[in-house]
């Protein structure tokens, strides 16, 4: 990486960084490379389906891949992550002499497998719409239709609104979705306007 690189780099914002311009009411915007709108799937839980409904899911969601070409699909864990925590507890348990430190890390190991194994369906399925030089006026028709097709072949379906979006930044980004509300500006639940 060149030199010029590397202090564009170093001097670029955390949003810079994390290619997010804004987020809207209803999307993402981002640095040259569109507006983002996300639509959450509510998963089935395809344990439960017989053979034939788990084709037919296939099959819906075939025909919604060939309706909308812009479509692009994520999916990612909707709580937090122990892994760390728990490659961490095993190492200090290695390490530990007391037996009494052992057995407090092992109880502290089992408790987060036990969260851990309560948390193990929970998925988000995101369909996400790449909007790039639409018109205003078009968008929200555009977006409609999206989503009237979407609940036309059985997925319960609606698109995120700001909030959402930024828990799914928080879980991509950080793996933690562990508050109620999201601050637009760090701390800015402290700061009292004066009127």
């Amino acid at each position: 990486m060149s030199r010029k690189k590397k202090e564009a780099k170093q001097k670029a914002s955390t949003r810079h960084l994390m290619n997010t311009k804004a987020i809207t009411d209803y999307s993402l915007q981002t640095y040259g490379h569109g507006e983002l709108v996300y639509f959450l799937i509510k998963p089935s839980n395809i344990s439960v389906l017989s053979e034939e409904s788990i084709g037919a899911r296939i099959y819906a969601l075939m025909t919604v891949l060939k309706g909308i070409a812009e479509i692009e699909m994520l999916c990612l864990n909707s709580r937090e992550n122990f892994e760390d925590n728990k490659q961490f507890l095993h190492s200090r348990m290695e390490q530990e002499q007391n037996s009494v430190i052992c057995k407090l890390l092992e109880k502290d190991l089992n408790f987060l497998d036990r969260i851990q194994v309560q948390m193990a369906t929970a998925r988000e399925f995101l369909i996400i719409i790449r909007l790039r030089d639409e018109k205003q006026s078009e968008v929200f028709p555009y977006l409609s239709r999206i989503e009237k097709s979407l609940k036309e072949q059985g997925f319960i379906a609606s698109r995120a609104g700001s909030e959402d979006i930024k828990k799914l930044l928080a879980v991509y980004f950080e793996q933690n979705v562990t508050t109620e509300k999201f601050e637009d500006f760090d701390g800015e639940r402290w700061v009292i306007l004066n009127e």
